[in-house]
């Protein structure tokens, strides 16, 4: 009797362990984030080698090259968070998937541009000319609203973070959108007349976006601040809740201030 009583002791000492261990959704205790490498992984680094050992955060950072993956392995639980993207992207994400992720904190912005190797000013684009945009619905609407911003296209009333080329009322250029898949943007830039590019592949291309781009996004009432994003059972986990006071605090403001200078602001 008296061994069986041990037994039971010892496996409820063990569930009470685990249980203690498992805060975050990981049994080693340590909050495991995917991110995009620029600048996500290296502002996650920042506050992983600055910052979380003094708040009481263990901080494992795994980088994607494609974003495209980063909601699936946070959804199937390889991951406790991510960061990488805006509202309007993780709400075509959930819709299209059924996921229900939810939006945690608003940490920067990466302002869209338009770049060319072929014209220093968007009123020399040539007739008839080729532009690329991000092949994703939320960012090929961003980029369409930028042109649209900057007199080289309209669109019809109403066209917002849904449009597409079909929402394009007025081209008097004769333009031709060529959607691509954002990563490659930087790269195939030299193929076309000019391309809208996500400010973390201009950046990872070499591209500075407050030095380098014909037109730029404006920070005032933007709503494509990335941020992160986590499933809604853990937004109360105290794990999250200390990345995201980091990720949103001062030191992380100053920090995307001092090292991208203008090529990617922190949120409001």
């Amino acid at each position: 009797m008296l061994r069986k009583i041990t037994t039971v002791l010892a496996s409820a000492g063990l569930l009470l362990g685990l249980a203690a261990c498992g805060g975050s959704g990981n049994d080693s205790g340590t909050l495991t984030v995917g991110a995009t490498s620029v600048p996500h992984a290296e502002v996650l680094t920042y506050v992983k080698d600055n910052l979380a050992a003094k708040a009481g955060l263990k901080l494992e950072i795994k980088e994607f090259s494609n974003y495209e993956q980063l909601n699936p392995a946070l959804n199937d639980g390889q991951l406790d968070a991510n960061y990488f993207q805006h509202r309007p992207y993780l709400a075509e994400s959930n819709q299209k998937t059924g996921q229900k992720l939810e939006f945690l904190a608003g940490v920067h912005l990466e302002p869209l541009g338009v770049y060319s190797k072929k014209v220093t000013r968007l009123q020399d684009l040539p007739q008839g000319a080729t532009v690329a945009l991000p092949s994703d619905p939320s960012n090929l609407a961003r980029g369409l609203k930028l042109l649209a911003d900057n007199g080289v296209v309209t669109l019809k009333p109403g066209a917002g973070e849904s449009a597409t080329e079909k929402d394009v009322a007025g081209n008097p250029k004769g333009i031709t959108f060529r959607p691509t898949d954002a990563a490659a943007l930087p790269r195939q830039l030299a193929d076309v007349d000019a391309s809208v590019i996500n400010g973390n592949y201009a950046l990872e291309g070499g591209l500075t976006p407050a030095k380098d781009a014909l037109a730029i996004e404006k920070p005032e009432n933007n709503p494509y601040v990335n941020g992160l994003v986590v499933k809604p059972e853990n937004k109360g986990d105290a794990d999250i809740k200390k990345l995201s006071e980091l990720l949103t605090g001062p030191e992380v403001k100053k920090y995307i201030q001092d090292k991208y200078k203008g090529s990617v602001l922190p949120a409001a």
